[in-house]
């Protein structure tokens, strides 16, 4: 979608990058590693002064200790996390539980591993599961659970009582749960993000990913993290070392800058988000799509049915073609492209400028006569 978005000059609401600057310190924090010469491999599973302080800011935030040496991994971004873990964990024909619709790289992830994909929808318009479906998505077969908040594309915040069901199923059938928590800060009017491995009993049996890329706006720096048990470390450290080997040195030594941020960073994030978010929700609604404002992350999935299209790459493709404003199909977070063929996800980690600009080329492809 971004390279229709460019070849049509559109706005490119659909892939979620910012297209404003990243933070001045954070920037100057890695031009000074490379003046400085660190330039060359960092330890495979990560320099330990960023490994510290990943540990220091789990413990400072989430009163979670942990073990630099024995419990943290740092990777090519998220991405790699998840799928390091994965080929760490599971073996061909084990089953991995996830909630649909999902970040579309787990699907893959799930593949590359050759074991199977177990789907619980989360219905609209709350987004919630039904505890009786994800309970019998658990078996004996089942090697984890890929929970994903806040929730990517929709924005879904799990609450504690979720999370418990969750953790409950996990214990029972002796699951792992693997954690995407790459928009931890990025809550919304009073949502709070719970890592489930501060849960009673998660602690040994969660691998949680996450990554700088959104919280400081830095998606192409690729250096992300995973936590886990020191058994679980060891065998997700070799699955790494043999994919990339390390994430790049000067910005692991610029992350510990980031990751040393004060609170006010992240309370002035999640505020900028959310103006970001009202502003595309309410010219998403006079546009004629129908969608709720999301509990977190910044994306905005919402319900095309208004607009008479039956195929949703089709309405994506016209979206950009004729308001010049580019989205994705919502069934790309489905495992079958028919499943939710009228959604639509945009995101809003964009300028305001952007945003308004957006806004008024939906209005105008809204007017009568225009659809």
């Amino acid at each position: 979608m971004t390279r229709l978005a460019n070849r049509h000059n559109a706005v490119n609401l659909a892939q979620g990058f910012p297209d404003f600057a990243a933070p001045e310190e954070i920037k100057e924090a890695a031009c000074r590693a490379i003046r400085d010469d660190i330039n060359q491999y960092a330890i495979t599973w990560g320099a330990p002064p960023l490994r510290q302080a990943i540990a220091d800011k789990c413990q400072r935030h989430y009163v979670l200790t942990l073990d630099p040496e024995t419990e943290i991994t740092v990777v090519c971004g998220s991405t790699e996390g998840m799928v390091a873990s994965l080929l760490a964990v599971a073996d061909p024909d084990e089953e991995i539980v996830m909630f649909e619709p999902f970040y579309e790289n787990y699907g893959p992830d799930a593949d590359l591993c050759s074991a199977k994909r177990v789907y619980v929808p989360l219905k609209g318009p709350d987004w919630r599961f039904d505890p009786d479906e994800l309970a019998a998505a658990f078996s004996s077969k089942t090697k984890a659970i890929i929970v994903n908040s806040p929730n990517n594309p929709t924005g879904k915040v799990f609450t504690l009582g979720e999370l418990r069901i969750i953790a409950s199923l996990c214990q029972k059938h002796n699951a792992l749960c693997i954690t995407d928590e790459i928009y931890e800060h990025i809550v919304y009017e009073g949502q709070r993000h719970i890592p489930i491995m501060t849960l009673d009993g998660m602690r040994e049996r969660t691998i949680l990913v996450n990554s700088m890329s959104k919280t400081y706006s830095v998606t192409g720096w690729r250096v992300g993290w995973v936590i886990a048990a020191p058994p679980l470390t060891a065998s997700i450290r070799k699955v790494h070392d043999f994919l990339t080997v390390g994430a790049a040195a000067p910005l692991q030594a610029a992350g510990v800058v980031a990751l040393s941020s004060p609170d006010s960073y992240y309370a002035e994030l999640a505020a900028h988000y959310q103006r970001k978010r009202d502003m595309l929700v309410a010219s998403l609604n006079e546009a004629g799509f129908i969608c709720r404002p999301p509990q977190g992350a910044y994306y905005v999935m919402t319900d095309a049915t208004g607009f008479g299209f039956s195929d949703d790459h089709l309405l994506a493709r016209r979206l950009i073609e004729k308001a010049g404003v580019a989205a994705v199909p919502g069934s790309s977070f489905f495992h079958s492209r028919h499943a939710q063929e009228t959604r639509i996800r945009f995101c809003f980690c964009k300028k305001y400028e952007t945003l308004q600009a957006a806004g008024r080329l939906l209005h105008l492809m809204s007017s009568p006569g225009r659809r």
